[in-house]
């Protein structure tokens, strides 16, 4: 079952704020007139019965103590900086299963939480960045791929699994071997836009038809994975609510944001092993 966390957290958020504001409007004004009722009778004050009278109800104290804080990871998580783990090795080299990342919420602009509707305008996705974003077709899911191809761009991935953007070859060097699941697998260090990372490939294994090309529509992003071979990403998205121009596309509403920094990792909680930091870094 998906559980729909921002949408839960607005909701505590809003029912700890109204029992905080019913205190300070209604239950507060009424515990002080009490007290002083009692202590306009009474001929001597007996300080259980104080304390009984200023006793908040245990909803109205959970809920003035819970705000602040929930109010915090609110603005926290929607706004500035939200914590994802990688769940697969669809980027790999770049991250690895287990690594816990850090996302920027505000690059791209500031939306607000649950509806995700643009409100500020910041910037757009540069090609090569490291994006977090809703799966087109089940937007309950998050994915992270790597930005390929920007609006209006046309992407290429050739039957010798090179990346052609706007009918130009993506540069990239041989950086070496390693064992791979068909055969062998190369790494490669590739120089998209500004971003130079490593992307892996293995070289006897074939997902899709070859010389496959794609237009980028307005408003929308073509993404990949750095694991080039394993990975599920826009050259194999299909939806049949979605229109055929649209399939594999990103639409910038899905946006969630820039994956910037690696600061821990934790392969498998569930082996004895223990968390890591090893890869902490940036992410390039």
């Amino acid at each position: 079952m998906s559980i729909n966390f921002p949408l839960l957290l607005v909701i505590a958020v809003a029912v700890c704020g109204a029992l905080a504001l019913a205190d300070l409007l209604f239950f507060a004004p009424r515990r002080r007139a009490a007290i002083q009722a009692y202590e306009g009778r009474a001929g001597s004050i007996d300080q259980s019965t104080l304390e009984a009278l200023n006793k908040e109800p245990l909803l109205i104290e959970y809920g003035k103590s819970f705000f602040p804080v929930l109010a915090i990871v609110l603005v926290l998580r929607s706004f500035l900086i939200e914590p994802f783990q990688i769940p697969s090795g669809s980027m790999i080299p770049t991250l690895e299963v287990g690594d816990f990342i850090l996302v920027n919420k505000f690059a791209y602009g500031i939306r607000l939480p649950v509806v995700d509707t643009k409100v500020i305008e910041v910037s757009d996705p540069k090609r090569g960045d490291v994006m977090v974003f809703r799966y087109p077709s089940d937007p309950n899911i998050n994915y992270i791929k790597r930005v390929i191809g920007l609006p209006g761009d046309k992407v290429r991935y050739s039957s010798d699994k090179r990346l052609f953007i706007n009918d130009t070859p993506v540069a990239e060097t041989l950086i070496g071997e390693e064992p791979g699941s068909l055969g062998g697998a190369r790494l490669f260090e590739e120089k998209l836009g500004e971003a130079e990372h490593l992307i892996r490939k293995e070289m006897g294994r074939y997902r899709i038809e070859p010389d496959q090309e794609w237009t980028v529509p307005a408003g929308h992003y073509f993404m990949m994975g750095d694991n080039r071979d394993n990975s599920n990403d826009s050259r194999y998205w299909q939806d049949a609510h979605i229109p055929a121009d649209l399939a594999g596309m990103v639409p910038d509403h899905n946006i969630v944001g820039k994956a910037f920094a690696v600061w821990m990792s934790w392969p498998d909680p569930k082996l004895s092993n223990l968390p890591h930091f090893s890869r902490v870094g940036l992410i390039h």
